[in-house]
């Protein structure tokens, strides 16, 4: 087969030495970095091809960070074949249902609750030495994100450097409170399009976990609960939250005064991410031409915007956090 696309072509070159049997590349998935995604079908059998440009991916860290987490007891796909050099991996084919697909089809997400329980559970009690820290200084280069992409890109708002500045300063109390808090491993993106529901409808397999870094202990079930893209009755998730909470050993619950104070601190958490994502969105849309990340952004506002009056917000930060998309 003549492929038009020369990382293809190289792919297909690649394939033809580690399988012994004929296949097809078919198109997959596309994400939020320069990494692509293929199906490698072989009759009945099929994989998945990650295609990682070097110079722009390094596939290095997802093989690392695969192997941990394998190790701690998470379904991440197996690693078959590597080529580093040229930027290739050969994987275990998970699937199409992601969590997300699964809900859109009428599944019930009680089906799906206890097993990412159990693999968050995994997750925060492995331990890894490598990971890089989701600090202060991240969590400010965040909400740059924010205001240099959403307010001007999608709300039509230029702030000053004067202005940026007390943003920051402003939302400085907000997030030592969550750089107070303990640090596990954390996946970071764990959410419903990263959760692949697998033939019993009952286990999950967990993908996009490259970017894993060492950060809060509410970092993880805030993505999950508070995902971007699902908008679950905020009772549900107080339940299942405070669950996970009472599941934890002593040793991290001694580090709140309660369900409660565990609950709202993840909220905050959640709220953190909202701001980084909507920046996000504004990004891919305005930067690399993927409009279509708009869309998410709406559901992702109501998210904040909710969460907001729960905290002691600055006027003039609740102001800009408030602003709509023009």
């Amino acid at each position: 087969m003549i492929y038009s696309d020369p990382r293809v072509a190289l792919a297909d070159d690649w394939l033809k030495g580690q399988l012994n049997e004929a296949f097809r590349i078919l198109p997959l998935a596309d994400d939020a970095s320069f990494r692509r995604y293929f199906r490698v079908v072989m009759g009945e059998r099929t994989l998945v091809l990650m295609d990682a440009p070097p110079g722009k991916e390094d596939i290095q860290p997802f093989m690392s960070v695969r192997s941990w987490m394998a190790g701690a007891g998470l379904h991440v796909p197996e690693l078959l074949f590597a080529d580093l050099q040229q930027g290739f991996l050969l994987l275990e084919d998970l699937g199409d249902r992601t969590w997300a697909r699964f809900l859109q089809a009428g599944g019930d997400v009680n089906q799906l609750m206890p097993d990412a329980m159990r693999q968050l559970h995994a997750l925060r009690s492995s331990h890894v030495s490598y990971l890089k820290p989701f600090d202060m200084a991240r969590m400010h280069l965040e909400f740059d994100l924010y205001l240099d992409w959403y307010l001007p890109k999608v709300a039509g708002v230029r702030l000053s450097e004067a202005q940026k500045a007390r943003f920051h300063q402003a939302i400085e109390p907000l997030l030592q409170q969550i750089n107070s808090l303990p640090k596990v491993p954390v996946h970071l993106d764990f959410h419903s399009r990263n959760l692949m529901v697998l033939f019993d409808n009952q286990r999950l397999g967990v993908i996009d976990f490259q970017d894993a870094v060492q950060g809060p202990l509410t970092y993880d079930l805030a993505s999950l609960l508070y995902d971007c893209y699902q908008n679950y009755p905020e009772d549900q998730r107080s339940v299942l939250s405070r669950a996970f909470f009472a599941a934890m050993d002593t040793g991290w619950q001694a580090h709140f005064d309660d369900a409660g104070q565990w609950h709202r601190l993840l909220r905050l958490t959640a709220m953190q991410r909202h701001i980084k994502a909507i920046g996000i969105f504004s990004r891919l849309a305005y930067r690399d031409g993927k409009t279509h990340f708009l869309d998410e952004i709406p559901l992702t506002r109501k998210h904040l915007l909710e969460a907001m009056p729960l905290f002691d917000i600055p006027t003039d930060l609740a102001q800009l956090l408030s602003i709509p998309p023009q």
